[in-house]
């Protein structure tokens, strides 16, 4: 995708060999980039939400594994950033996919190999994610035509819920690549952003990537959807997810499943957007086998924003000594899912659905 003109990933290696990122903690208002060079600088940006998003999660994570190699190939090394990094994020399946793919590969090699081969996979990784987000995106793009037509060229309304953009992925994005792919065909497509508290990454980051791209949005409230729905304002609903069980139950960012709720109850289509590795066939029963991850009360309590004078700054919104709970995930149970789109295809929210779609991922895995 692009900024201003200019094509970006979400992490890249530079020529030099230092990995940079875009740190997403100030946008809308401000672009860094940051270059990460050790495995505290790849866990501090994983944990505290320098990156985000499941694939770029992946993504950051194997190539934190490749920094390490680059200083210190040897065994302990190798068993001891798996599980720096593991322990980051607890609930989204890919960091903990992309750290044993790197480990898998490396284990078997001497030390002194270990470096030059988990860059090249680090890179793999990085370009498979994108070529997943882009055929994710022609599929999706399959059921927008057909929303199209059915509505003889007016604009397919579309419902979103966090960041499933380029930002949470290194390119295109899961649930967005879709929106990506119709509007380069030039089907008038408008989005409706949840704002997705607490964190406002819808707000802040989704809304920044369609205002990039030139793509019709609103943002609205988190509890408007179910609103926009009842009056037949919203065509479909697609999300992301964080992690994605082997019978189709979905684990995606709080908030997800209450729109799945609202899109059951008035006939709404509601579609998931699903990387490969992003599922989880050792994991059937989602609300019961999912670790959630409850983060820190002060992202529910406190809001970020530009001031007047243009400093990014952070206040509080509630009063002194008010606790708050902050779960970051829910999981929406897989029937209440029309379908996942996945970079093989549309396949049916149901565990033999997925079996006969991924049967090769799952008997790898399984």
């Amino acid at each position: 995708m692009k900024i201003d003109g200019t094509p970006y990933r979400t992490i890249w290696q530079d020529a030099d060999g230092t990995v940079n990122i875009i740190d997403q903690r100030w946008l809308p208002h401000e672009l860094r980039i940051v270059p990460l060079r050790d495995r505290a600088e790849f866990a501090t940006a994983i944990r505290d939400m320098w990156v985000r998003g499941a694939p770029l999660i992946g993504a950051t994570a194997a190539w934190g594994m490749a920094v390490q190699m680059a200083d210190d190939p040897s065994d302990a090394a190798l068993d001891e950033t798996w599980a720096v990094l593991h322990e980051t994020r607890p609930t989204a399946i890919n960091l903990r996919w992309a750290l044993d793919e790197m480990r898998r590969l490396l284990a078997p090699l001497p030390p002194a190999e270990r470096a030059r081969a988990a860059a090249h996979r680090a890179a793999q990784i990085c370009d498979e994610d994108v070529e997943i987000n882009r055929r994710i995106g022609l599929h999706g793009l399959q059921i927008i035509r057909e929303i199209a037509a059915r509505k003889g060229g007016g604009p397919v309304n579309i419902l979103t819920h966090c960041n499933a953009g380029w930002l949470a992925t290194v390119d295109w994005g899961t649930a967005t690549s879709p929106i990506y792919h119709a509007d380069a065909e030039g089907i008038p497509v408008h989005v409706f952003v949840d704002e997705t508290r607490p964190r406002n990454q819808g707000a802040q980051l989704t809304a920044w990537e369609l205002n990039s791209h030139g793509i019709s949005h609103d943002l609205i409230v988190d509890n408007a959807g179910g609103h926009l729905m009842q009056h037949g304002e919203v065509d479909m609903v697609i999300v992301g997810t964080d992690r994605t069980t082997a019978r189709g139950d979905v684990c995606n960012k709080i908030g997800t499943y209450l729109k799945a709720l609202a899109a059951r109850a008035n006939g709404v289509p509601f579609y998931v957007a699903l990387p490969s590795p992003t599922i989880d066939w050792r994991v059937r029963d989602g609300v019961r086998e999912i670790p959630i991850e409850e983060r820190g009360a002060g992202e529910v309590t406190m809001v970020q924003g530009r001031g007047p004078d243009g400093r990014i700054v952070h206040v509080r919104i509630s009063p002194d000594g008010t606790g708050a709970r902050n779960p970051a995930f829910d999981v929406t149970p897989a029937e209440l899912v029309t379908g996942l789109l996945t970079e093989r295809g549309l396949c049916p929210a149901t565990e033999a659905g997925l079996a006969a779609m991924f049967g090769d991922l799952k008997a790898a895995a399984t």
